[in-house]
């Protein structure tokens, strides 16, 4: 499908990559992955055709449809949910204008015998087969179905985009590339914005997807799921393999082990022919022999073990003052958005030193008590903030709160005050924005390098309490391990909202469990919690949610019902398509006994013809009911 070749892009005088070819063919599903900056979005514009690389060729079909979901998004305002999401579907809007159209024009005239209103007919028909080949009678149920799978529910679907956070704009951008059936999808951090019940849904999605799809993101178990195929941007070069996430880190840590020992026993006979070398240059009688070691020296092809780039940011938060032994403290608190009920009478004590995680399906509240904590929203019932508390704060969407049009310098210096304002580049270059990385606009960073420098801008105020919602998110895994060491040794109280299991491990000695608008205490880690709830991690907790949430889905058909399923739905589609085709024939020949009756009865085979399309229509018809009814009572 797509022909990479030869492919180089560079900035500001550096190589993100150089002279890298590669081909996408249809069912790969591609794990794009590399550090922030390494230039994995860049690639998916490249790929995209929204960026001209340096140098290199793009080869494709003219008629490939790519599909892109950027980081940052333009919406136009306005629209509902539904009205928005069927923006997917331009051929088939552009074709029921014309029905439309088409149905007023006969609505309103008369002429039943001219040939205008014949034209009419044929172009009826015309555009309603052409609407059904696209499945114009189809779209409708099938973007209800996707926006489910998303998070949406029915109440949603009529509500303005207006009134969703970017997040869930961002879900509407998904449904809307998932919808247009195209060749390749190209996902940049699909899943930062979606809840487990969200991934889940659309990890199936994916794994069916019969085209080519590439993702950047930083789950490991999302990418685990989904992908057959691993591409790693490392320090200008790519390494390629036909395996998921994990299985490539195996394959890549053994080809370097190999390189090791391949280049280790190369120099071991280099140094052994050197020192003959040596030995014979000093003898005329073995000059000759000298000269032939030095060509077979020269000769050697040096094996070179493969380049890492192993900088990671430096991260310590210092703890400003010493807070009460209560730092927060809340009863009764509880929280609505219009009709509905986030909170309810929730109680919280959190006790200075302590380090806490809340968890919970999206929609339960978490992020809410952590914008109640910092003073974002207000609330009813009493929430008190301990002597001395001083919040950090870092939200789901802190890269939001960033301005896209000042440089990274500008950032800080803006954040700073007179006392740290000399430390700025410092604290830059310990987050990796280095030399004239610091005078870049932000509007150009990597989500990743955009929350490196959110987390940067924090340390810029004094804090003692550590509210983080979502901190890994955008992150590589480099440095989300240097977040998780610097929270441990972080000397201050820590609430995280965070999915991440193998983050939270060794982090937190309080779990709160968001359920039903209550707060359930768990005095133990994330792991002494999960023994409880007697689930393995996370992720399967809240698959075990959605399936006690939803009921209907507990009675799901066996494989081989699910096989049956498809090819009866397979022949419903062939008979629907038989009968299109005859009910078309037998118009045409009605509109033909309209306006010229005596020339076609004048074929004495006319009316067995036609009295044999209508049986076989008629046999059609009753075969589609069987078979309707057959697929009904296996679903």
């Amino acid at each position: 499908m797509l022909n990479i070749h030869d492919l180089s892009i560079s900035f500001q005088g550096e190589y993100l990559f150089e002279s890298i070819a590669f081909k996408l063919s249809a069912g790969d599903r591609v794990g794009l992955i590399g550090k922030n900056g390494a230039g994995k979005s860049t690639m998916l514009k490249i790929l995209a055709k929204e960026l001209e690389p340096d140098t290199g060729q793009i080869a494709s079909d003219k008629s490939l449809k790519i599909g892109f979901l950027k980081q940052d998004i333009d919406f136009d305002y306005g629209k509902t949910v539904l009205e928005e999401s069927y923006e997917a579907f331009t051929e088939i809007k552009a074709l029921e204008n014309k029905l439309n159209d088409i149905n007023h024009q006969l609505a309103e005239r008369t002429d039943y015998e001219s040939e205008a209103y014949h034209q009419l007919m044929v172009d009826i028909n015309e555009v309603q087969h052409q609407y059904e080949v696209l499945g114009g009678y189809n779209y409708q149920g099938d973007t209800e179905k996707v926006l489910q799978g998303l998070g949406f529910s029915r109440e949603d679907f009529n509500k303005l985009t207006d009134t969703f956070s970017g997040g869930w704009r961002m879900r509407i951008e998904l449904a809307k590339l998932l919808l247009q059936n195209n060749d390749v999808l190209l996902l940049d951090e699909p899943t930062n914005h979606l809840d487990i019940e969200s991934i889940i849904w659309l990890e199936n999605f994916l794994k069916n997807y019969p085209g080519v799809v590439v993702i950047v993101s930083h789950d490991k178990m999302f990418l685990d799921n989904v992908t057959n195929r691993t591409i790693e941007i490392s320090l200008g070069r790519i390494y390629d393999y036909n395996k998921s996430y994990s299985k490539y880190l195996v394959l890549r840590n053994e080809l370097k082990e190999q390189q090791l020992a391949a280049q280790k026993n190369q120099e071991k006979q280099i140094q052994q022919t050197e020192r003959l070398i040596e030995k014979f240059r000093a003898k005329a009688s073995k000059a000759s022999m000298a000269q032939s070691l030095i060509k077979k020296l020269d000769r050697i092809e040096r094996i070179e073990v493969d380049d890492e780039d192993n900088s990671v940011m430096t991260l310590n938060f210092p703890v400003s003052v010493t807070p009460g032994k209560v730092v927060v403290e809340a009863h009764g608190v509880s929280k609505s958005y219009g009709q509905l009920n986030v909170l309810n009478h929730v109680d919280l004590l959190i006790e200075r030193d302590s380090k806490t995680a809340f968890v919970g399906q999206n929609g339960q509240g978490k992020s809410t008590l952590a914008k109640i904590i910092v003073g974002e929203l207000e609330h009813q019932g009493k929430l008190k903030l301990g002597h001395n508390v001083q919040i950090g704060y870092f939200a789901q969407n802190q890269a939001e709160y960033l301005d896209k049009n000042k440089t990274v310098l500008d950032t800080m210096i803006d954040a700073a005050n007179e006392t740290n304002r000399s430390k700025v580049r410092d604290i830059l270059g310990a987050f990796l924005f280095r030399g004239e990385e610091v005078d870049k606009y932000v509007k150009v960073l990597s989500g990743g390098e955009r929350n490196r420098l959110a987390l940067a801008k924090l340390l810029l105020q004094p804090l003692n309490v550590l509210v983080m919602d979502e901190p890994t998110n955008h992150l590589d895994i480099k440095s989300k391990n240097v977040l998780k060491e610097a929270l441990k040794k972080f000397q201050g109280t820590l609430i995280l909202v965070s999915h991440d299991r193998d983050f939270l491990q060794g982090l937190t000695n309080k779990v709160y469990e968001f359920k039903n608008h209550k707060l359930k205490e768990y005095l133990g880690d994330i792991d002494f919690y999960l023994e409880q709830r007697n689930v393995e991690n996370l992720r399967e907790l809240e698959k075990k949610e959605v399936v006690k949430s939803q009921p209907k889905e507990t009675n799901k058909p066996s494989y081989e019902e699910q096989k049956k399923v498809k090819s009866l739905q397979n022949k419903l589609s062939n008979l629907e398509a038989k009968i299109h085709s005859l009910e078309k024939e037998i118009k045409e020949i009605d509109v033909d006994l309209a306006t010229n009756y005596d020339e076609v009865v004048s074929n004495p085979t006319f009316f067995d013809t036609y009295q044999k399309k209508k049986s076989n229509l008629e046999k059609l018809m009753e075969e589609w009911e069987m078979v309707q009814e057959e697929i009904d009572n296996l679903v």
